[in-house]
């Protein structure tokens, strides 16, 4: 490993250099989804972050373990430890059974992140097929004396582990504030404190999901299965967690805290959030009509869009944004993202077609590693992938100015250009060569008949004709320069 990567843990709030506990193996898990709906935005930034983070890791030589978990059980409404299963609920009111539920939405997201171009995880635990490890794990929190059991329920005791630890280092919580700040909720009186959230908790008897355990016929509360499956795939202190800015509490505090109860060692080494999602500066919600699911982005559907969005203009709008910045999604946006990535694709299907020369010219020699350089140097910093896609645009002024014959180009120097431009585009920013549904050879057959039409107008002394393909042409951002070498096209 010849990269000296850095990453912001959200623990310390600064960057760190990146020393994993085993030099040459990364473990890293992150929260994925409640499979209880179709997959939608929220969905879509940690998994693009954490697949960019899983790309760049296993580039520079590493053996990664990527785990992410599908919650089927136990996450509540409202995020809470009252109220109704959340698929449980859509069981109910669809008639089915939940886990035809989980699976049915489990499979949209799958199909979702196919089209999006995720790696997929080394494992993909469920919590539903995890339940003795996270009942093995609540006994040992309560061999541990920081948990209690009331009326077949099981609670961490947040106050009593406060004394010796810190609940609310992650977050920045103080547990004062907590008690002053936590609203009281239908079915919690059996809690000692209001803060202390559930670890087992007692089916109702109308409730569908649930197990026998030595204190109930119940289910998990929702944080624990994360703390058990995290431990049992990478152990009980691994390098990364990570997920959406919204878990950091309760859900990634809790985890703490259940993990140094019960294993005596916090989680993991580095906590690495990503941050919230907006659409046209306001919160996503469905109570604002503004929550779009994927599908709806890919078919145009939803009222607020103007057009159906490829899954690569998708994911090229949230790589353009770093990762831990916020991110709003307007049309304008996305329109923009979708331009720049056929720049791209159009750039890198030029630069295939370069005809190499015997040197290369000396300002291009110096700019080849230094392109390759600033790459690695923008991934080092904190997976900085807007700067990535930056270095990217740089070099294409070289790429269109060797398509027009400006310069020259040595052929092992071209397989250098063309392997790094390759690398950072579509190996660690996963991007693929379509745009907006359309391949890039169709692109170029196009425009080689585009081109032979207005020759062959020239030809005839239609210049009328060839000055209207030429200006129409230009209106897409589409320029033709006629050259003794004969006619280029480029994208602006």
């Amino acid at each position: 490993m010849n990269q000296k990567i850095s990453i912001y843990n959200t623990l310390s709030r600064k960057k760190e250099n990146f020393e994993p506990i085993n030099p040459l193996f990364a473990g890293m898990y992150v929260c994925g989804p409640t499979v209880y709906g179709d997959p939608h935005l929220g969905h879509t930034r940690p998994a693009i972050t954490f697949d960019l983070i899983f790309r760049y890791l296993q580039h520079v030589g590493y053996k990664v373990r990527y785990v992410r978990n599908i919650t089927d059980v136990g996450h509540l409404e409202n995020d809470a430890d009252a109220g109704e299963d959340k698929i449980a609920k859509k069981a109910r009111l669809e008639k089915l059974e939940p886990m035809e539920v989980a699976q049915y939405y489990t499979n949209r997201y799958h199909d979702a992140m196919r089209l999006l171009n995720m790696l997929p995880p080394s494992i993909e635990p469920k919590a539903s097929g995890h339940i003795i490890e996270q009942m093995d794990m609540v006994q040992k929190i309560l061999d541990a004396g920081l948990a209690y059991i009331s009326n077949g329920s099981v609670y961490f005791d947040v106050k009593k582990y406060n004394e010796h630890h810190k609940y609310g280092k992650l977050s920045g919580r103080v547990l004062e504030d907590l008690y002053s700040n936590t609203r009281a909720l239908d079915g919690q009186d059996e809690k000692q404190n209001p803060y202390d959230f559930a670890l087992w908790k007692k089916a109702s008897p109308e409730h569908i999901m649930r197990w026998s355990s030595p204190w109930s016929d119940g289910f998990p509360g929702w944080h624990l299965e994360c703390s058990a499956m995290s431990a049992k795939y990478l152990g009980e202190h691994f390098d990364i967690h990570g997920g959406g800015m919204d878990l950091l509490f309760p859900h990634h505090e809790s985890e703490i805290a259940q993990s140094v109860a019960a294993n005596k060692v916090e989680p993991c080494k580095y906590w690495v959030h990503n941050n919230m999602i907006t659409v046209n500066g306001q919160k996503m919600g469905k109570s604002l009509n503004n929550f779009i699911n994927l599908e709806q982005f890919f078919n145009g559907s939803h009222p607020l869009l103007e057009q159906a969005y490829t899954a690569m203009t998708i994911r090229f709008f949230i790589l353009q944004a770093h990762y831990r910045s916020t991110l709003d999604f307007s049309n304008d946006g996305l329109q923009a993202a979708e331009k720049a990535l056929k720049r791209l694709l159009i750039a890198y299907s030029l630069l295939e077609k370069i005809v190499p020369a015997e040197q290369t010219d000396a300002d291009l020699a110096a700019f080849i590693p230094s392109f390759s350089a600033k790459c690695y140097e923008a991934m080092n910093d904190d997976f900085n992938s807007p700067l990535v896609i930056a270095n990217l645009f740089d070099s294409t002024r070289w790429i269109h100015g060797l398509n027009e014959k400006k310069f020259n180009i040595s052929k092992a120097d071209l397989e250098t250009f063309t392997q790094t431009f390759s690398t950072f585009m579509f190996d660690i920013l996963g991007l693929t060569n379509e745009a907006s549904g359309e391949n890039t050879q169709t692109t170029e057959g196009l425009m080689n008949l585009i081109l032979a039409i207005r020759q062959e107008a020239k030809t005839n002394k239609d210049f009328a004709t060839s000055d209207k393909i030429r200006n129409e042409l230009q209106k897409l951002n589409i320029t033709i320069k006629d050259t003794k070498e004969g006619v280029s096209w480029s994208v602006e």
